[in-house]
């Protein structure tokens, strides 16, 4: 199963055309409609990045939910089924043929063991066996037919389908609505600031225990994660305990089982590593182990485990679930646990949390760490290019992923590397040669460097492993480059989490002390997990398995399946790196368009500079050159367009090491078309373009709206646009991220970790610390949420003189009982615009006049550091894949209909919103999304935060009283 555009969809695969069509005519009779279809030999077909390589024909299909019988005849509740069926002749498919459908008749032959199959719930199964019976069509039921609570169909691929009426407790049937709402990031986190605010946390008469504990592999956040679960525990009204150095301490017991204070987990934020260890442990994959584990934990009083590791370390934690009843008997009759013991400790809580570098865990986009090694991984890259460019070396870069080429993929597309190599995709027969062609080819365009990133798993189709030495002969011998191997090794596992582990491990941490107090002896364990910006909850073991299955499916030799396995935002950068890093035949020839279909696409910075614009504008750039497009970039934004005309093509080379580069190559100021609306007209008509591409913040918002309006007088402005939003202040309406949110909150998360030290040091200094954002709060609070910060100030909600005055007394109470080695410096966070009156130079007075002398004061301003450096790897990998999306959907629109270009659907923004890229309407964007006076976007997603920040640093009232935090 995978998914486009933030809707699931599976994908089925014919071996013949007869297959094909059967399959077509089989999802049509049971009510499927068909919306897309793509043909290889029909020359109007375009390839999109959800068509795979292999398909020489692609049928999408989408059944709607609804009341509507004719469009729903199955009686699905779901609002976005989604499949597509692929005709694929290369594929090895041999099990589906004529006599494999005989199967089906043969008395007893139960199609549940099938496979390949998905299925959907369904209220009314008489409805779904009255279709089949209709269309005469074979299918099974259990337990019976007339009271079925399972239906089984095998369709013309060999899929089966199954129905059934029971509701799968990890899914939830959403809706989209016209009408934006405030969606969390995390959907407990409303009922938790509810129940704290009214003194309601869950509780029962005795305080549930809740384990901690780090496994496997370390990962730069899971410090996080540990000091979020036993915060997060007290909170709750739990007791959070450690078990230290993973599944040995669990099995060793005794003073590696520790209970965690409040004061026990400071600083721990900006620690990497696992400060309570990790170790492997052979005892424990035996029962005995597990069996010592069992009376370990129950000794303590610990009934739920949340454990962060890789899928080998929650496959572990879940067979403990399951074995625990026996267990717990077995400790019963050897007399080695009470009775009383054995009824309160019957059922063992697990919930993982998934901390991989190699960010290799199906069902979730990111896990704790990998953005992390990410980051190191680029800056060593970024090191490398400078020496490579002085001596114009090949380098041959190996990474980590045994069995995930995550990381090895996204560092060739935020380096800009000529080649990657990774498990799930081998290079075909004859790859040496088409690589030696791809990397002349672009040493021919002048490139002076060679950049090749290799997996550590890489492999051929023959399972023959590619090792770095190989690929280092092949370019000296082959092409004469002078060729340098570095294998990063462990460098990738240390270092300091970046900002967005923080927050993932933070976040899910929480999460995980609200799974467990949800969880029954019926739930089935489950992972916390991410999709796009929405914390989620998904069973363990079923992302356990199709992780493991992509292992399988490359042991034998199963690529496409491998591939397949991963989610369709893997693919889709996959294609993506290939369209804006590396040349090739294909390219060349079958990629462009025809003459009479390239357009003139222009490209413009609108507003302040950050990190991505020109990362974004390099992706759009080669996507462009590679369709056979021109794009046309405007230097110094519209005052550099209406009054010095500065519009020049850009080549392939020109943008080559833009993806690292910061701020803006192009130039880019605040101005508006306004400044000049009938020569704006003009020179979009002397230069004819045919598309626009508006990169910035809100004054880029404002720029799109000015011509979007300006089409009535104007029609030369009824062309394509779209405002791809990158501001760091994250205020354009229509999207949760802006480009340079992730760069900017780096650099406020490095600064602040420095003057924490400069602050612990001294023992009794506060910091304030002013961060930019505008009248947006977003960078304030992740920023105060990921640092640690003891209070934040935001223009949403301001700055009073009691809030003051609460923060100061907290501030004295604090350090009159902290003493020595205990005492740590304090930072509080405010946006440059929380209040007119008291700045950042009045508060840090009044906090030093307060004071009495119990600490010092201290201010700090960021300034406009936070809009400079390089850029970060998750703002280059967004940039580009955003950009990519944009120059699809611009060409797809100035090939439309003539008519449309003058509508609203030609002129919006692109934006993450959920588990979504979407695309709004300008004027739907204005209306419903915008303050237009304050200049930001109405949906502050983010707000809930600050309190959930205030919690997990200062705690409840009662905690505060009862010295949990003031020790």
């Amino acid at each position: 199963m995978s998914s486009s555009g933030g809707i699931s969809y599976f994908s089925l695969v014919a071996p013949t055309i007869e297959r094909f069509n059967e399959a077509v005519s089989f999802y049509i009779k049971i009510g499927f409609k068909e919306v897309v279809l793509y043909d290889i030999l029909q020359l109007k077909s375009v390839r999109l990045v959800d068509h795979a390589d292999t398909s020489q024909r692609e049928t999408w299909f989408h059944v709607f939910g609804g009341e509507n019988k004719e469009e729903n005849p199955l009686g699905l509740t779901s609002n976005a089924i989604t499949l597509k069926i692929r005709l694929c002749p290369d594929c090895d498919l041999s099990k589906i043929g004529d006599s494999f459908y005989n199967e089906l008749n043969k008395e007893g032959k139960d199609l549940r063991a099938r496979r390949s199959s998905f299925s959907l719930f369904v209220p009314d199964l008489k409805k779904v066996t009255e279709l089949m019976q209709k269309n005469e069509i074979q299918f099974q039921s259990r337990p019976d037919s007339n009271n079925p609570i399972e239906v089984h169909v095998m369709d013309p691929t060999g899929t089966v389908i199954g129905f059934t009426n029971k509701p799968n407790p990890f899914s939830k049937t959403s809706i989209p609505s016209s009408n934006p709402k405030e969606t969390p990031i995390l959907a407990s986190i409303h009922q938790i600031i509810e129940q704290v605010s009214d003194q309601n946390v869950k509780k029962s008469g005795i305080k549930r225990r809740i384990g901690v504990m780090t496994s496997g592999g370390d990962s730069q956040g899971m410090n996080a994660a540990v000091r979020a679960v036993v915060r997060m525990s007290y909170i709750r009204g739990c007791e959070p305990y450690a078990i230290y150095e993973g599944y040995e301490g669990l099995v060793k017991g005794g003073s590696l089982i520790k209970k965690m204070e409040w004061h026990d987990v400071r600083g721990w934020l900006s620690e990497g590593g696992t400060l309570i260890g990790t170790a492997r442990c052979s005892a424990f994959r035996e029962r005995s182990g597990r069996l010592l584990s069992a009376r370990n934990l129950i000794s303590s009083g610990i009934d739920a485990l949340i454990i962060c590791g890789g899928d080998g370390s929650l496959t572990g934690a879940d067979i403990f679930r399951a074995e625990w009843p026996g267990l717990v008997q077995e400790l019963l009759a050897n007399g080695q646990i009470t009775e009383e013991q054995a009824k309160h400790y019957g059922h063992l809580t697990i919930v993982g949390l998934v901390g991989s570098i190699d960010n290799d865990m199906s069902s979730t986009d990111a896990t704790i760490g990998a953005y992390s090694s990410l980051t190191r991984i680029c800056e060593s890259v970024d090191s490398i290019f400078a020496t490579a460019y002085s001596h114009s070396r090949a380098f041959v870069i190996e990474v980590m992923g045994r069995h995930c080429g995550w990381l090895a993929l996204m560092a060739g597309i935020s380096t800009g590397a000529d080649f990657v190599f990774i498990p799930e995709k081998p290079p075909q027969p004859g790859w040496e040669d088409r690589m030696c062609k791809v990397l002349a080819k672009h040493r021919d365009l002048g490139k002076r460097t060679t950049i090749i990133i290799v997996a550590e798993g890489a492999i051929d189709t023959e399972l023959k492993p590619i090792r770095p030495s190989y690929l280092r002969d092949i370019c000296s011998q082959k092409l004469g480059l002078d060729t340098r191997v570095t294998t990063l090794g462990h460098t990738q596992r240390g270092g300091v989490p970046c900002f967005y582990d923080r927050m993932l491990a933070t976040l899910q941490g929480v999460e995980a002390v609200e799974a467990v107090l949800d969880s029954t002896p019926e739930t089935p364990s489950p992972m916390i997990g991410i999709t796009e910006n929405r914390i989620s909850r998904k069973p363990l073991m079923e992302a356990v398995k199709l992780t493991q299955s992509v292992a399988e499916a490359i042991a034998s030799k199963d690529f496409e399946k491998a591939i397949g396995l991963r989610d369709s935002e893997f693919v889709e950068h996959l294609d993506d790196f290939r369209w804006t890093n590396a040349w090739s035949e294909e390219l060349e020839s079958g990629f462009k368009l025809s003459p009479d279909k390239r357009l003139r696409i222009a490209i413009i910075h609108v507003g302040a500079p950050c990190g991505g614009m020109n990362a974004a504008t390099r992706a759009a750039a080669r996507w462009c050159i590679n369709r056979g497009h021109t794009p046309l970039a405007i230097s110094n934004g519209f005052p550099g367009l209406v009054r010095h005309d500065a519009v020049h093509e850009l080549d392939w080379m020109t943008v080559d090491d833009w993806i690292i580069r910061g701020g803006s190559e192009m130039g880019t100021n605040r101005d508006t078309p306004d400044i000049d609306m009938g020569m704006t007209a003009f020179s979009f008509q002397k230069h004819k373009f045919d598309a626009l591409l508006i990169i910035g913040g809100f004054e880029a918002f404002t720029a799109l709206g000015q011509l979007t309006k300006a089409r009535s007088s104007y029609p030369v402005f009824r062309i394509p646009m779209v405002c791809l939003p990158a501001t760091i202040s994250n205020n354009v309406p229509a999207t949760e991220f802006s480009l340079g949110t992730d760069t900017c909150l780096n650099v406020v998360v490095h600064y602040c970790d420095t003057i924490k030290q400069s602050a612990s040091a001294s023992r009794r200094r506060v910091f304030v610390v002013e961060v930019q954002g505008g009248r947006s709060g977003y960078i304030a609070v992740l920023g105060g949420l990921t640092v640690g910060a003891l209070a934040i100030y935001t223009p949403e909600e301001g700055i009073s003189l009691k809030g003051l005055s609460d923060d100061i007394e907290y501030l004295k109470l604090a350090f009159s009982r902290e003493q020595g080695d205990s005492k740590r410096g304090k930072l509080l966070i405010r946006n440059e615009m929380a209040s007119p009156t008291y700045s950042t130079e009045v508060m840090g007075k009044m906090l030093e006049e307060e004071a009495k002398g119990k600490f010092e004061s201290r201010t700090s301003v960021l300034g406009h550091v936070q809009q400079g450096g390089t850029p970060s790897p998750m703002d280059r990998v967004r940039a580009t894949r955003l950009a990519v999306r944009c120059m699809r959907f611009l060409e797809e629109k100035a090939h439309g209909p003539k008519e449309s270009l003058s509508k609203d659907e030609s002129s919006v923004v692109i934006g993450i919103k959920g588990s979504n890229v979407v695309f709004t309407p300008f004027r739907e964007a204005e209306e419903k999304e915008t303050e237009v006076k304050l200049r930001k976007s109405k949906n502050n997603w983010w707000k809930d935060l600050k309190p959930l920040s205030d919690l997990l640093q200062r705690g409840t009232p009662d905690l505060i009283r009862n010295n949990y935090v003031l020790q």
